[in-house]
């Protein structure tokens, strides 16, 4: 009778903590696509999520949000489809209910809050906090203070935090919106732009590829809450939300290798301290 009581005991204890497994392994997600994660993001925000010339199909995109895409793909046991489109497409493709969320390089805005659920913050460095005007090197430091801007030509993308800071901080400036941050790039080289704004670490990524381009001086002011990075996903879809932010604090101790990492593909190079430890701010 006894080993019978043990053995029923052992087997409940199994059963036990069977069901107190993890969350991703608990429940079955739904998704847009049945077995798949399909996730928008704007591959033109190197060293977030940009394309590798030298591969194709879905291993061109890369860069820290692509990393961070797979990681929560393979945590949910789903196949990873990535789906480029535009920066305010990977909004509406949200909203709509076409993917299962964005990750983009998207900051806090009190819009977002209201029309989607956001995830957690995940922090890829300070460089991705810092938003900054970029312009031509030659023009030194010309656009330096907001005074000197007043009439200047930036271009900013639609939908995006920098196109926020800009009207609000540089009001007396011309604001030009582009879908592609690629497109603006190509304006500011021709002179078509005076400057451009962008996070610090895609400024980066810019000056490594076009090195006539360099950062005017000029730092916009952010709030913590514009600090750091969120996924989007549709409003009222709690369950995935409370699984993504299950993952993405699994995720954060790989946050710094990932960043370098994508950096390095970017083409920025990385300085190291003492320890080995890569400064990227």
């Amino acid at each position: 009778m006894k080993k019978v009581f043990a053995l029923l005991l052992c087997l409940s204890l199994v059963l036990s903590l069977a069901a107190c497994g993890s969350p991703n392994e608990a429940k079955e997600v739904k998704t847009v696509k049945e077995g798949k994660l399909t996730v928008a993001f704007s591959p033109d925000f190197a060293p977030m999520e940009f394309v590798d010339l030298t591969k194709e199909g879905q291993d061109q995109y890369v860069g820290f949000d692509v990393t961070l895409a797979k990681f929560i793909a393979e945590n949910l046991r789903l196949q990873l489809v990535l789906v480029p489109m535009s920066f305010e497409a990977c909004q509406k493709a949200v909203a709509d209910g076409t993917v299962d969320m964005s990750i983009s390089g998207f900051s806090w805005s009190e819009e977002r809050e209201q029309e989607y659920n956001l995830s957690d913050y995940y922090y890829a460095t300070i460089n991705e906090d810092a938003q900054v005007l970029i312009t031509l090197a030659s023009n030194g430091d010309k656009y330096a203070s907001a005074e000197n801007l007043a009439g200047a030509r930036i271009g900013v993308q639609n939908a995006s935090l920098q196109k926020d800071l800009t009207e609000e901080q540089l009001p007396d400036s011309e604001l030009i919106q582009f879908e592609n941050l690629d497109d603006a790039v190509a304006q500011l080289l021709s002179g078509e732009l005076d400057c451009l704004a962008v996070a610090d670490g895609n400024a980066d990524a810019i000056i490594a590829a076009h090195p006539e381009i360099a950062k005017s001086g000029f730092q916009f002011v952010v709030t913590e809450k514009q600090t750091g990075n969120l996924i989007l996903m549709q409003k009222g879809n709690d369950e995935l939300t409370e699984l993504v932010n299950n993952i993405l604090s699994k995720a954060k101790m790989y946050y710094e290798t990932w960043y370098a990492d994508a950096r390095a593909t970017a083409g920025i190079e990385t300085s190291y301290d003492d320890d080995g430890n890569p400064i990227t701010d």
